[in-house]
């Protein structure tokens, strides 16, 4: 009685038994800590402090890197570590092999190139668009496995969950000999993956652009770095969002007047942000012109989250863009960008501070409105960019393609979309996808069923890759009209008004002209006449700049493009 009273807690519970005290060995909790300090002992005769010669970078490499780690390489769709990746590529595979990559963007030929040598077996990623094409052959040999096809903000979250890496390549503008990394207007990813692997006990590395006794400001701490080293080359950089306006047709223009007026002025878009296209530059450079002529500016179009675009600049200097948050930067919008401060995130040395988490995160929660293209649609709205023979990814358009049922904070163009009845409501954002009919070589991109679909039964993928769910999109908008599909009674209404704007494709040839112009009617379907948009207008001389020279002229001459946009 007396030995179990002395077991009893206070709550009259027995007390648990304390692990080791009765012989057994005790748990060791710093097998990580201990591993990363092996590791670095063993290079430790290639570096000055954590300054890694460089002609020592794939000895110690191989000397870091075990069969299986799971390493992040940087490498999104503009930065790349690609003097890491090239490193990386020359490792011994009898030495290193089936190694974990978890890469945001699959983009270099040498990316693929470690699953060829078998260097690497297992991928995580969220794009592949230069290497879709080599990621499916791979894929079908079986020398490439897929984890997932991720978003960014997705891929991110789970290096902090259950994807943490061992090892992480990183780039950087510059260093100093402790380690602190100045990231420059390209900090993008960076922050992230160092803070995944930094406070798990993993390897940073990071390749420098230059090594200098004085940073312009410390973006990433020395703490949290191991080993810098000193590239052959300045990292590899692309100007991924860069449009000659000299290709923005008359349908792309077209297309942008409607949703500047049947969108955009309808429901009161402030914030915003634009994907990718010539059909996306067409609308930003419709805003001096015919957005003004429409009495709009200071009504719309006011804060953004998009890279800083060179066709962005007339509406900023017109004065329609009171903000810009960066995903990333863009090759020779440095100087722009270091001069107009209240307009863009920048730091006390003046250079641009982006971060991709970050602004997806804002690109997600923090704007009324997303728009992008795809490849395919199907007729429920489903789409996406993975086809026959070819792995795109998604990239960030899931992340913010979508209604985030967490929003609580509300703005005029959310609650226009407003869902509900009775005292509880909800807004809705705004997600609007731009799709001509037709690709360029007459492929429809309004199909019966996603290449996706078949994509995701052949390589064993528990549900097929589509990028943005049917049910999730607000508007489509073709050079027909638009189908504003949040305002169908059901699936069957919502595939009528889409069928109403897909043209002469698989979709829209089941349109029935009947009950089209009973969509037309109830506001459904808006063809370019029912939004007061002449088509005859739709013509290049509305554009505020019509070659990259106009966008220099634009800026001041602080714009200065990559030499193969210019043409002068």
């Amino acid at each position: 009685m007396h030995e179990l009273a002395s077991r009893l807690d206070s709550g009259g519970s027995p007390a648990p038994a304390v692990p080791g005290t009765a012989g057994a060995p005790r748990r060791s909790w710093r097998t990580l800590a201990d591993d990363k300090a092996r590791r670095l002992a063993r290079i430790a005769s290639f570096a000055d402090g954590k300054v890694l010669r460089r002609e020592r970078t794939v000895e110690a490499l191989e000397a870091l890197l075990a069969p299986g780690d799971r390493v992040v390489l940087e490498g999104d769709n503009q930065k790349q570590a690609d003097f890491l990746s090239r490193s990386l590529a020359q490792l011994d595979p009898a030495r290193v092999h089936d190694l974990h990559l978890l890469i945001s963007s699959i983009t270099r030929p040498e990316h693929l190139a470690l699953f060829e040598r078998g260097l690497a077996r297992r991928v995580d990623f969220a794009f592949a668009g230069p290497q879709s094409l080599r990621v499916a052959q791979l894929l079908e040999d079986g020398r490439l496995e897929i984890g997932a096809i991720h978003t960014y903000v997705e891929l991110y979250a789970r290096m902090f969950i259950d994807l943490s890496p061992r090892v992480a390549l990183v780039c950087a503008e510059k260093a100093d000999a402790s380690g602190n990394l100045y990231t420059g207007p390209n900090t993008e990813d960076t922050p992230t993956i160092v803070e995944a692997a930094a406070f798990r006990q993993g390897l940073v590395i990071a390749q420098v652009n230059e090594l200098s006794d004085e940073l312009p400001r410390v973006d990433i701490p020395g703490s949290w770095v191991d080993l810098v080293v000193q590239a052959d080359r300045p990292y590899a950089v692309e100007p991924l969002f860069t449009r000659d306006p000299r290709q923005i047709d008359e349908l792309q223009i077209l297309m942008a007047m409607m949703v500047i007026r049947g969108v955009y002025e309808r429901h009161g878009v402030t914030s915003l942000n634009h994907g990718i296209g010539f059909d996306t530059a067409a609308i930003e450079l419709l805003l001096p012109t015919y957005g003004e002529a429409l009495g709009l500016k200071g009504k719309i179009c006011r804060n953004w989250a998009l890279n800083p675009h060179p066709t962005l600049i007339p509406a900023i200097e017109a004065g329609w863009v009171e903000s810009v948050h960066c995903f990333g930067s863009e090759v020779g919008m440095e100087e722009y960008v270091r001069a107009r401060p209240d307009v863009f995130f920048t730091g006390h040395d003046g250079s641009l501070r982006s971060n991709r988490v970050l602004c997806q995160l804002a690109g997600q929660y923090g704007v009324d409105l997303f728009v992008g293209s795809t490849l395919q649609m199907d007729r429920d709205a489903n789409s996406s960019t993975v086809t026959l023979g070819r792995l795109a990814g998604f990239g960030g358009a899931p992340n913010m393609g979508h209604d985030p049922r967490g929003r609580r904070h509300s703005t005029p163009a959310w609650l226009d979309l407003a869902q509900g009845e009775g005292e509880v409501v909800r807004g809705r954002k705004l997600v609007v996808q731009l799709a001509e009919t037709f690709q360029r070589g007459g492929q429809p991109v309004f199909v019966d069923s996603l290449d996706a679909v078949a994509v995701g039964k052949a390589s064993g993928m528990p549900i097929a890759p589509v990028m943005i769910y049917g049910d999730d999109v607000s508007h489509v908008v073709t050079e027909e009209g638009v189908a504003y599909l949040y305002r169908a009674g059901g699936p069957e209404e919502r595939r009528a008004a889409l069928a109403a704007v897909a043209g002469a494709t698989p979709v829209g040839r089941a349109a029935d002209p009947r009950r089209t112009a009973s969509l037309r009617a109830r506001g459904l379907v808006a063809l370019p006449e029912d939004l007061g948009v002449r088509r005859r207008e739709a013509r290049r001389s509305l554009l505020a700049a019509r070659s990259i020279e106009d966008l220099v002229t634009w800026s001041g001459g602080l714009y200065q493009p990559p030499a193969r946009f210019r043409s002068w």
